[in-house]
């Protein structure tokens, strides 16, 4: 179920009406009756969630999902578990993304409300700069500063001695103690997640969460996006740079470095104390080990072993790297023929 910090749920609906909003079909046998409370991934759900099969490298999932229903396309209907009601349509990614718009809503200002809400705990010492906004249910510990025209959104938690720069805008997060947001950061936007319908392309719905840990550095105009399920999270005294990006889900362990530009694609997962030069990018789906170094502009598009220093594009270890870069200045010398 989704933070209810963060989203309200518009659960339980009954099937049948989903599916005459959505699009599908169940066969004569199945339960339509069954009523669904929220969405979840196959591997999250229960017997009250639905779910989706989107890649048939996920069919070990279906197979022991514990949904109450899950869309799936015709040619993996019988893969669904029993009790479990497989509804079948072309595009069950699609399917999931409408019921979820359906089920869950992200918690807004309330029309009307003021700058700072009724309903937020403010902590002794809690500085708050000129234009500042503060969303309902928000904490905010004692000694933390909020720059001029920041928007903390409803249900943020954000620890003590915290500072949080001009024009920043922190929502759907969990901010730990000592964080320092510099101005123009956005935390908390909706990830990258889209998917093709039958009337075009259309945004899937992030329910995730960020989680930001103690001692936390988060430079100028960077961005985390909150999960997509789970959370996006940045381990303990983690410093990124300005202009860096941390897409969905991404888990980024203690003590790492971004430099300015660099970025990690959705569900990355790095180790402790891995740095990171300017300009890197990181391939979705990759483990970056721990203690990893990875070269300024460096494209990293497989796993890369704890401890080892990678560059390039496409990233390899250092040494075969520069091996391949001098011998590329040796045969391309004025005056040398092209022996390879």
């Amino acid at each position: 179920m989704p933070d209810p910090r963060f989203y309200v749920n518009r659960g339980p609906l009954p099937l049948a009406d989903l599916i005459a909003v959505v699009g599908g079909a169940v066969g004569p046998q199945e339960r339509a009756d069954l009523s669904v409370v929220a969405v979840a991934p196959l591997d999250h759900a229960g017997p009250g969630d639905i779910a989706f099969l989107g890649d048939r490298k996920y069919l070990p999932a279906l197979r022991a999902t514990r949904a109450g229903a899950v869309f799936v396309s015709a040619a993996f209907a019988g893969d669904v578990p029993t009790g479990c009601v497989a509804v079948v349509t072309g595009r069950p990614q699609a399917a999931w993304a409408r019921t979820a718009s359906l089920l869950h809503t992200p918690r807004d200002f309330g029309a009307g409300s003021p700058t700072l809400h009724p309903t937020a705990v403010l902590e002794d010492e809690v500085q708050i700069a000129p234009g500042v906004v503060i969303g309902p249910d928000v904490r905010i510990g004692r000694g933390t500063r909020i720059g001029p025209n920041t928007v903390i959104g409803p249900g943020v938690s954000i620890g003590r001695d915290c500072s949080v720069g001009a024009n920043a805008s922190v929502q759907f997060a969990l901010v730990g103690d000592r964080v320092q947001i510099f101005a123009g950061a956005r935390i908390g936007e909706a990830g990258f997640g889209a998917t093709a319908s039958e009337s075009g392309v259309i945004d899937v719905p992030q329910l995730g969460r960020v989680i930001i840990q103690d001692g936390v550095t988060l430079g100028a105009n960077c961005c985390v996006d909150r999960g997509a399920w789970e959370d996006t999270v940045l381990g303990e005294n983690s410093k990124l740079d300005n202009l860096t990006h941390v897409a969905h889900n991404v888990r980024l362990g203690r003590n790492c470095v971004m430099a300015a530009y660099s970025g990690l694609s959705g569900s990355v997962t790095v180790g402790d104390g891995v740095a990171m030069g300017g300009r890197v990018g990181v391939a979705d789906h990759l483990d970056i080990g721990a203690g990893a170094q990875l070269g300024a502009g460096a494209g990293v598009l497989r796993n890369v072993p704890a401890g080892e220093t990678w560059g390039g594009y496409p990233a390899q270890p250092i040494k075969a790297w520069l091996r391949q870069i001098a011998w590329l200045a040796r045969t391309t010398r004025p005056g040398k023929e092209n022996k390879a």
